[in-house]
């Protein structure tokens, strides 16, 4: 027993490991991609399908919600099938469905090629962690780490530029279109470059567990409709959102505790009983939520508030990349001059000013104003999640990686999906609710109210009669209060996003730092 751990802790590569990386490195880029590729495009998906920019939502959750159920798979078929080959088959799975999501013409075929697109993504990212993890020895696990957080964190910051950019020129179903390509070249690449441990390869007589898995998708899916349909429905003022939720906590609760007492579950929980690793992965849980619901929100509100075209929403989180350059540049720097734990503190410290600067917006922003939080965003992400990665995993053993990036990868998904829906509810809320404060202030004793209608009046008064011009100024005037009332939504969910982020500072004493790395 002891040889067979020391021969997996000692496995090597018989071929250069930064060139296995290639591929890894391509499938993430487009799974990751993916994430927020349809961010700007919601609202041209949402006009062709017919329905509000609140349903067209599902396009990015359903996507998120298949990834979370498919991360789980990833254990189980990596023995089934050999690790490399399904990587392949997760590959080849993302790339067909791509195309489906790019043909389909109604908002039902779209949502279930993106949940198909998210159940063969969702194994590229844990594979792909695994691989690069075990394929180094643990003093280059840094090194390849840093590569890792380049595709994770500068794809979803390229996403919407280069979504915008497709999708003003040619169509949105052309960034669907891009993976199918680049999906081929994948499985071609890693069919000849990569290689897998004895412990990864194909095994016989392989236990899987169904009962697990039919709990699991059970919740999550249960838990995608309640979070994407339960503002529409008042939430639980609606007796099917008491149902679903109850139905998504009863079926939760029976998923944890399969785990635990399983012989051979999907998830074997006890990696959660190492404190660095609980912490490490609980705080990029709550970074995921904040940045893909940020990455969200910001070019809806730029499209809707400002009447931004995808185009330009989209180059307005390309500072985000820049952002993300200057953080590549911070890191080298100060890797070797601070600790892990003080490089984190710092990037989660920019992430929270780049909330606050977004809190203290108006309606005469530009996209040079935007550009500094973007920047602070993306070098945050960046200098936070580059180092905790790795951290999180230096107590783990190579063979317990490909269950704990699971774990991981299935929490992170989770945390990403609930951010984007509860972003999006907290702003319709808050919307309301200044709406309603607004709104006490427009009436007949309120002289600076009198005073702009009848100036108002007076304006539209030559183009039509007195009574038409006098209703074309209290509509103008409530329509301005409208997008007040939406600006201070938008203001206030960042704002709860930059206190989000700052609670997560005190949480990395928790994490511990490697002893020695060998």
């Amino acid at each position: 027993m002891t040889e067979n751990i020391n021969a997996q802790e000692e496995w090597h590569p018989t071929i250069n490991p930064w060139l296995m990386v290639t591929p890894v490195m391509l499938a993430i880029f487009m799974f990751v991609l993916d994430e927020t590729i349809s961010n700007v495009a919601l609202t041209y998906i949402a006009g062709s399908m017919s329905v509000s920019l609140n349903e067209s939502t599902w396009v990015l959750t359903s996507y998120l919600i298949a990834s979370g159920i498919a991360i789980p798979l990833v254990s189980a078929a990596s023995k089934l099938f050999g690790r490399k080959n399904y990587f392949m088959i997760c590959t080849i799975i993302f790339t067909i469905s791509s195309f489906l999501c790019a043909i389909s013409h109604s908002m039902i075929e779209i949502v279930l090629a993106r949940f198909l697109q998210g159940l063969g993504g969702g194994g590229l990212l844990p594979l792909g962690q695994s691989i690069m993890l075990e394929s180094f020895p643990k003093k280059d696990r840094p090194k390849s780490m840093a590569i890792f957080g380049i595709a994770v964190i500068f794809a979803p910051l390229i996403g919407p530029v280069l979504g915008g950019w497709i999708t003003e020129n040619w169509s949105w179903p052309w960034i669907y279109l891009i993976n199918v390509p680049l999906g081929f070249v994948c499985v071609f690449l890693a069919k000849n470059l990569l290689q897998e441990p004895p412990y990864a390869k194909k095994q016989k007589n392989v236990h899987f567990d169904f009962k697990g898995m039919a709990f699991l998708s059970g919740w999550l899916i249960c838990l995608q409709i309640v979070l994407d349909k339960g503002n529409d429905a008042d939430w639980f003022g609606a007796a099917w959102v008491c149902w679903l939720t109850t139905f998504s906590v009863i079926f939760a609760i029976l998923f944890f505790i399969s785990q635990a007492k399983g012989k051979e579950p999907l998830i074997d929980l006890r990696v959660l009983k190492d404190r660095t690793y609980f912490f490490g992965t609980l705080v990029q849980v709550i970074l995921m939520g904040v940045f893909l619901s940020s990455a969200a929100l910001l070019p809806s509100m730029l499209q809707n508030l400002l009447g931004y075209t995808a185009y330009l929403s989209g180059l307005s989180m390309g500072s985000r990349g820049v952002g993300s350059f200057i953080g590549v540049a911070l890191y080298l720097t100060l890797s070797k001059k601070l600790g892990d734990r003080r490089i984190v503190m710092i990037g989660l410290t920019l992430l929270g000013f780049g909330s606050v600067f977004f809190g203290m917006i108006n309606l005469q922003i530009n996209l040079t104003t935007i550009a500094l939080p973007n920047i602070l965003y993306g070098s945050g992400l960046f200098l936070a999640l580059t180092p905790l990665i790795p951290l999180s995993f230096s107590t783990m053993k190579n063979d317990q990686m490909t269950n704990a990036t699971g774990l991981q990868n299935l929490v992170k998904n989770i945390g990403g999906a609930i951010g984007t829906s509860l972003g999006t509810t907290m702003v319709s809320r808050f919307a309301q609710v200044h709406q309603n404060m607004l709104i006490n202030h427009l009436h007949e004793t309120n002289n600076v109210f009198v005073d702009r209608v009848n100036a108002l009046s007076s304006t539209f008064a030559p183009l039509t009669d007195t009574f038409t011009a006098h209703s074309m100024a209290q509509s103008q005037i409530y329509s301005q209060l409208v997008q007040q009332a939406h600006l201070w939504a938008y203001i206030d969910t960042f704002r709860w996003f930059a206190f989000a982020t700052f609670m997560l500072i005190p949480m990395l004493v928790f994490i511990k730092k490697p002893k020695t790395l060998q």
